[in-house]
């Protein structure tokens, strides 16, 4: 109800909205330490910001439910997460800029090492490079056929991630993921686990079957792990749905295809999280909404390293005041997702937000931390409804009603 209000709400005007999205933000305080990482992080300038703001928690998809970043990403641009559940397949090959269609099932590989048995050694190959990536993907589209009636296309992605698409009328996404999230077992079989995804399964195990024999002789990616099955549907862009000329600034390929699935402008890809923020200053006159996308919070909360974390965060609390020099009427600073460190992954915990514009009404929130973020204005929220926020803040909602 509340997102399909705010579509009939719009309107356009010349204002600037900012999201930095600071990835797996959220934490935990771990043995020895009383704070989270971005609590024990000296931030300043957010800490600054955060007391003009009017500051809260976000909660992904729903109270306890841990969060995958399609559905996050998904929230934190107004669209519901459960309904607009995405594989991973599909965000894959956005990210790639790769050309769907209407016939396409979408799959992300996992190049694997299995012993003589089958039994999976490594589920990313050592985490080939992207080399070998790219020359294991043409072996497999040069000797893999199936049916005269479906296509079959591998396209590389980086290191030990490649993209499967099968071409053809009548596929099912309802397919069990193979693989086993584990060493020392046999792959999952691609079972079908709805009665008419039962012709898709039985392509899906002849596929794996003679991809098998084709990288048999491969040292280390000698076998494909199947995640994530998405047949192609089209989204309501931000342009459509809020009226946004909307640019991504992102380096990981599934964020921009995230953003390229929402009708975003994609920027070319940076190197360091400086350059996405000197992305948005050369970008700043052509669009009205930004997404930046900052990762190393997020490797650094899934490498379970505590300390770089808060170095991440320290590093991007010293380029905040570039980004409040190029004066938005809204900017909002918040994450997909909680990353511990001391869980190694994502979690269900609600991530800290604030939102800074002219408009907002100052709470008492004195630092950017966890805790204090629950005595915010905010409160505590579904984080779809963040969008909302931000569009009423920069003047685009009308009034509702008489």
């Amino acid at each position: 109800m509340h997102s399909e209000l705010i579509d009939t709400l719009i309107v356009k005007n010349q204002s600037k909205i900012i999201f930095l999205i600071m990835d797996g933000l959220g934490g935990l305080p771990v043995p020895g330490r009383d704070e989270t990482e971005l609590e024990a992080a000296h931030t300043p300038n957010l800490d600054a910001l955060a007391r003009k703001s009017v500051c809260g928690l976000l909660d992904p998809v729903g109270y306890g439910i841990t969060p995958g970043s399609g559905p996050a990403h998904f929230a934190l641009f107004g669209y519901d997460p459960v309904k607009n559940s995405i594989g991973r397949g599909m965000l894959e090959g956005a990210g790639i800029d790769f050309p769907m269609t209407a016939k396409d099932l979408l799959v992300r590989i996992n190049f694997a090492t299995v012993d003589q048995q089958g039994r999976v050694l490594d589920r990313r190959a050592g985490r080939i490079d992207d080399e070998t990536n790219r020359r294991i993907c043409r072996k497999l589209q040069e000797q893999v056929r199936l049916d005269e009636r479906v296509e079959v296309i591998f396209k590389s992605v980086r290191e030990h991630r490649a993209l499967l698409v099968l071409r053809g009328e009548g596929l099912r996404e309802e397919i069990a993921e193979t693989d086993p999230q584990q060493t020392g077992v046999l792959p999952v079989a691609p079972r079908a686990l709805v009665a008419e995804a039962g012709p898709t399964a039985a392509l899906f195990s002849e596929l794996i079957r003679k991809a098998g024999e084709v990288l048999a002789d491969e040292a280390k990616a000698n076998m494909i792990l199947l995640r994530g099955y998405a047949c192609y549907r089209r989204y309501p862009s931000l342009a459509e749905r809020f009226g946004l000329n909307a640019l991504a600034i992102a380096g990981y390929p599934m964020y921009r295809g995230i953003a390229r699935l929402l009708g975003m402008d994609v920027a070319p890809q940076t190197d360091s999280i400086g350059a996405e923020i000197e992305a948005l200053r050369q970008n700043y006159a052509k669009y009205d909404f930004f997404f930046i996308h900052v990762k190393p919070t997020d490797s650094r909360g899934e490498d379970g390293n505590f300390e770089a974390k808060v170095k991440v965060i320290e590093e991007v609390d010293t380029l905040v005041p570039q980004i409040i020099n190029l004066h938005p009427d809204v900017l909002v600073v918040t994450a997909d997702h909680s990353t511990p460190a001391i869980l190694a992954a994502h979690s269900w915990h609600p991530v800290p937000v604030l939102l800074a514009a002219k408009t907002c009404r100052p709470d008492r929130v004195e630092r950017f931390g966890e805790r204090a973020c629950i005595q915010g204005g905010l409160g505590r929220m579904p984080m779809m409804y963040l969008m909302g926020q931000a569009l009423a803040h920069a003047m685009r909602l009308e009034k509702f009603g008489a």
